[in-house]
């Protein structure tokens, strides 16, 4: 089940990137990321209240600190360092940063957890990103600086290491716990962390301005809902019933959904390239999920 669940997160992930695209022109990468992490508590907390549930549970603090920094290393600081890399370096040349993900989640699930793979989820691995690289655009931004580039790139692998670091020591933790209160408790490390860092910067109108109501909630609203709500509880749920190697693996597939979804929702072309694209991948997940 490890692996539908992974599945799942990639493609509402995806969706998650093409709703959220309409807004990243109008927002900041820290405004853009607080405001998921606010209003994804706000759905997680709708959703203890309608199950009839308290959000708190019995277990040892060591859990709680351990999903709390998980969620301040792999939500507040990592998905502000991946908006900003992607304001700098552009949707293609971020996917080839993101490739950084898996294996870096494999390295270090062996290195903290000894967690193995085996030959046939390598090569899965590497027909999974060999689908990404293959669907990327490496034409740099218009205008964009070697500076800009350098940066950018050090951002997004930033961004890959610590989103990585984030679930791999959670990992123990999720195995023993519900999906629902892991996610929930990462979600308040997060916001405990960026909340007052809004509220003490010399630009917190800004970022809090963007928690009141205003037109591109239309996409804000569903993007965070799908990406920090839908997709991480599936992410986390993947994680948790499967090798955190195999679960990133098929989460690196999240890029190759976007072009789907972009063609179906948003009309874009779907050229031979995007079709081998896709068919890397898919041939990968497989390999993955039977290994």
């Amino acid at each position: 089940m490890g692996e539908l669940y992974s599945l799942g997160s990639a493609v509402v992930w995806a969706l998650a990137i093409i709703l959220l695209k309409r807004s990243m022109d109008q927002v900041s990468a820290f405004t853009l990321n607080l405001f998921r992490v606010v209003a994804s508590c706000v759905f997680f907390g709708l959703t203890f209240a309608f199950m009839g549930q308290a959000p708190w549970r019995s277990a040892p603090p060591g859990d709680y600190a351990l999903l709390l920094a998980s969620g301040i290393i792999g939500i507040a600081v990592s998905d502000t360092l991946f908006h900003k890399g992607l304001d700098l370096l552009g949707a293609g040349l971020t996917a080839i940063v993101d490739c950084l993900y898996s294996p870096l989640v494999v390295a270090l699930a062996f290195l903290v957890l000894d967690e193995r793979i085996g030959v046939w989820q390598l090569a899965g691995m590497m027909l999974v990103v060999g689908g990404v690289l293959v669907a990327a655009r490496v034409a740099p931004p218009p205008g964009a600086t070697r500076r800009r580039l350098v940066v950018g790139f050090a951002l997004g692998s930033l961004a890959m290491l610590t989103v990585a670091l984030g679930i791999v020591i959670a990992k123990n933790v999720l195995e023993r716990s519900p999906v629902l209160w892991a996610t929930t408790v990462r979600q308040v490390g997060a916001l405990g962390v960026m909340l007052p860092a809004a509220l003490i910067s010399p630009k917190r109108r800004v970022y809090l301005g963007a928690l009141r109501p205003q037109a591109h909630w239309r996409h804000l609203v569903p993007g965070a809902f799908c990406g920090s709500y839908g997709a991480l509880m599936l992410w986390i749920a993947g994680m948790k019933h499967t090798q955190a190697g195999a679960a990133a693996i098929i989460n690196q597939s999240s890029t190759i959904f976007v072009l789907i979804l972009a063609a179906l929702l948003l009309k874009e072309s779907f050229t031979r390239r995007k079709l081998l694209a896709c068919g890397l991948a898919f041939a990968g997940i497989l390999l993955v999920a039977l290994g």
